[in-house]
């Protein structure tokens, strides 16, 4: 056998564990998010659980190895190199795939991600075998690829994403009904039954979809196939017994269930989705081995179609890695929180990031619409009883994103949706029904209210479109991967290794320096005066900086270091922009203080927001006119800002000097300062008019980007003086200075 074959097997080694730290990245989010978002235990309860999930479901696999052995295409039509250099491309594209959706922060299917990567591969080997033979056209491609098994998964997303949404919804809305936001009289009436259903749900999904193979040979689950209905009614009795008793005891049985559903989905995750990790490598280790034992690479590989048991050892150690990844990765929170702020209770929590679409807002003024419909046909006194049943009442206390009601529900209806679709043999997505159960339970639950709405449908939709991006994406990257390495040979080999190894370190362990130009703080009761100050002055530093840069790479012509500038500013204009929108929540966090701390924090973080918008206005126009290769600044243009920028750096010394030290005993000076500059200002914009009328003497383009610049600084130093103002009138009402101090202007 060629070395080359065995640098393949020590490949596929290595993306085999890259694939399992990335898909457990991405996969987390199915079995951690209803614990997590409803603060059932601490993370640590909550991912020790999760752990011990993972482990059973590992080592007792139900070996679905096959999907990836003879799944989608034909080994008996294939030799070993082309079988070999498929699941290379496979795993290539895959962890590419992946990798990029957790950086995106959107959950997605491994399992869908593996069938279209294994199609994209296998038609792009068929396709050069194709090519390579006289005796075969295109028309035979059906005789290599089984395409069925596509079209199968593709239905399964339209199935998933309607089903679950819809099933998640009427669950959620009756169990609201039932229990509402005060539960806790309700819970202790028949919160045993209602605990014990869902654990029945919870359990029959664990035997039937993380067990099913482990146990299919055993008498106890012939029985209870045989007799379904009634082992569901006797786990629901035992189930419900068993929780009334813990109730006795003072044991809150929604932490119980909760924990016990998110073990349930943890199991079948680690046995059925396993193979969407670790089953191409493993495959091309059964291939290695079968041409090994001949010495003849071009052997068809008819054995890859016999199902072989995977090796205890393999299992393990894959179960190893999924837990040392569920602890370590920091990927894996921000996947999670993608679905945590979606389903969000909390109606101020931002979702602008995920924008606004024409269709969204379809669906809300639809739905509105719809709403006063049916507000019509309904009598008041109706509407009133239901209302109250959906008045939004923290009686956890835990500041959670959604109770443990809620939670419940999206275990149970997750595990039941999952548990029937398996034993209909159905092909339902995992991901996508616990994403889209967890979308309809919120909406449901009413947490889509009319200020958030329309981005959460853009942000589900988002999610959801993705999903089919997968799908094409997948088959895509693998094709050409595919094609890349059976044409390119060794030198391609080794440069896809070197990419795939890059991504994974950069993306995964390399810890990025600055996150932010500005760090993101909670501001709370006891710091919001010490926080307001910080975030000021590194604002005000940071608008320094970015404003002088700018002005020099504008002399200069620079556009590399104008478009850095650029992205800046636009960052520190979004975070003061999303912290302008967040200012309702946090005040209402701020209900205890006083009046004029809360006045205090509105205008600083509108000064700030208008000050950072100013700055955006400058660089942004700085950055195109440089960028479009439009004629640089005159000399007359150049010395009058260099004239300008001076004036104001002098001004943000003086100000963020007396914002740090609350000394305001050189206001006047500042003031003075601020005139002087308005009027060097005015005097250059003069100066630049008159230069218009003469002909010849500006390009209309610079002259633009001149009087931008300039009126614009104005906006900003206004902006600074505001704020000193506000700083010090502030510092006078909390008896910090006294106003008869400092002359007020």
């Amino acid at each position: 056998m060629d070395p080359i074959y065995t640098a393949i097997i020590v490949i596929l080694a290595f993306l085999a564990v890259s694939g399992l730290f990335v898909g457990v990245t991405n996969d987390a989010v199915n079995f951690l998010n209803s614990a997590i978002g409803s603060k059932a235990a601490s993370r640590r309860t909550i991912l020790i659980v999760a752990s011990v999930g993972i482990l059973i479901g590992t080592i007792t696999s139900s070996g679905m190895m096959e999907v990836a052995r003879s799944g989608m295409f034909d080994p008996a039509q294939f030799t070993f190199h082309e079988v070999i250099l498929l699941y290379l491309g496979v795993m290539f594209a895959n962890i590419i795939l992946i990798d990029l959706y957790n950086s995106w922060g959107l959950p997605t299917s491994t399992t869908v991600s593996l069938i279209f990567c294994l199609l994209g591969a296998a038609v792009a080997v068929s396709t050069s075998k194709i090519a390579g033979s006289d005796a075969l056209t295109m028309g035979d491609l059906g005789q290599f690829i089984h395409s069925g098994r596509a079209l199968g998964i593709v239905a399964a997303i339209l199935l998933s994403v309607v089903i679950s949404l819809t099933v998640g919804t009427i669950a959620m809305y009756i169990s609201r009904l039932i229990f509402s936001f005060r539960y806790t009289r309700a819970l202790r009436r028949y919160g045993a039954l209602w605990c014990g259903a869902s654990l029945t749900a919870i359990v029959y999904f664990a035997l039937f979809k993380g067990l099913k193979h482990t146990l299919s040979h055993t008498a106890f689950i012939h029985m209870v196939e045989e007799h379904i209905l009634l082992a569901v009614l006797c786990c629901w009795i035992v189930c419900s017994l068993i929780l009334f008793f813990m109730q006795r005891f003072r044991i809150n049985i929604l932490r119980i269930t909760i924990l016990g559903g998110t073990f349930a989905l943890a199991l079948a995750f680690a046995g059925n989705d396993l193979v969407n990790f670790i089953g191409v490598p493993i495959a091309g280790w059964d291939a290695f081995k079968i041409a090994q034992a001949t010495g003849d690479p071009s052997m068809t590989m008819e054995a890859l179609n016999e199902n072989v048991p995977t090796n205890f050892i393999f299992l393990l150690g894959a179960g190893g890695i999924m837990i040392l990844t569920l602890w370590i990765s920091r990927k894996a929170m921000h996947v999670t929180e993608t679905e945590l702020s979606l389903a969000s209770q909390n109606d101020e929590q931002e979702q602008r990031e995920y924008g606004s679409s024409a269709f969204a807002r379809t669906i809300v003024r639809a739905t509105l619409s719809a709403n006063h419909a049916v507000d019509r046909v309904v009598p008041k006194r109706v509407r009133e009883a239901v209302s109250r049943r959906f008045e939004v009442v923290d009686i956890e206390h835990t500041g959670a994103p959604f109770d443990m009601i809620r939670a419940t529900v999206n275990l149970t209806t997750s595990a039941l949706l999952i548990a029937l679709a398996t034993s209909f043999k159905l092909p339902l997505s995992t991901t996508y029904v616990t994403f889209m159960v967890a979308m309809g339970s919120s909406l449901a639950d009413r947490a889509w209210g009319r200020e958030t709405a329309v981005y959460r449908i853009s942000g589900v939709m988002t999610v959801v479109a993705g999903w089919f991006v997968t799908a094409v994406g997948g088959f895509i990257i693998a094709y050409i991967v595919g094609l890349a390495l059976v044409y390119g040979g060794t030198p391609v080999l080794i440069l896809l290794t070197v990419l795939a190894g890059y991504m994974l370190i950069h993306s995964n362990f390399i810890k990025k320096q600055k996150d932010s130009i500005i760090a993101k703080t909670v501001v709370t009761q006891e710091n919001v005066v010490e926080e307001i100050a910080t975030g000021v002055s590194t604002t005000i530093n940071a608008a320094t900086r970015i404003y002088d840069r700018t002005l020099l790479a504008v002399f200069k012509e620079n556009r590399k270091v104008l478009r850095d500038l650029n992205r800046e500013a636009t960052e520190l204009y979004d975070q003061m922009h999303e912290k302008k929108y967040r200012m309702m929540s946090t005040l209402r966090d701020l209900r205890d203080t006083d009046l004029d701390t809360a006045q205090y924090y509105v205008q600083v973080v509108d000064y700030l927001n208008e000050l950072t918008k100013s700055l955006a206005h400058i660089v942004r126009p700085a950055f195109d006119h440089i960028d479009n290769n439009h004629e640089g600044l005159t000399r007359e243009q150049t010395t009058d800002l260099i004239r300008v920028g001076d004036e104001v750096e002098s001004i943000y010394r003086r100000i963020n000097a007396m914002l740090t030290s609350n000394d305001f005993g050189d206001i006047d000076l500042v003031l003075s300062m601020r005139d002087r500059l308005f009027e060097t200002i005015s005097d250059a914009i003069k100066s630049e008019l008159k230069r218009l009328n003469s002909a010849g003497k500006s390009s209309t383009k610079a002259s633009m980007l001149y009087l931008t610049i300039l009126n614009e600084t104005r906006t900003m130093v206004l902006q600074l003086r505001n704020l000193l103002k506000a700083q010090r009138h502030f510092l006078e009402t909390r008896g910090v200075i006294k106003s008869w101090l400092y002359y007020s202007k």
